[in-house]
């Protein structure tokens, strides 16, 4: 779980903005694939929300920094 973390460290804001959109973008096809027929391992729509929330948090605590 930490290497996550250490992952979004490492990113630049623009490649975590970037991140943000790609994650929540398949975030959003595997709840339409979920809704239209039950996907295999319903829990990556846990992990999915998971990552989208990690992500946010660090652009909001590298936001509270520049300041």
């Amino acid at each position: 779980m930490k290497k996550k973390g250490l992952e979004l460290n490492e990113l630049t804001v623009q490649e975590l903005q970037d991140k943000l959109k790609e994650e929540r973008t398949s975030l959003t096809k595997l709840g339409f694939s979920h809704t239209v027929s039950p996907i295999e391992n319903p829990m990556q729509l846990r992990s999915k929300r998971k990552e989208v929330a990690r992500i946010l948090t660090e652009l909001r605590k590298r936001e509270l920094t520049a300041k």
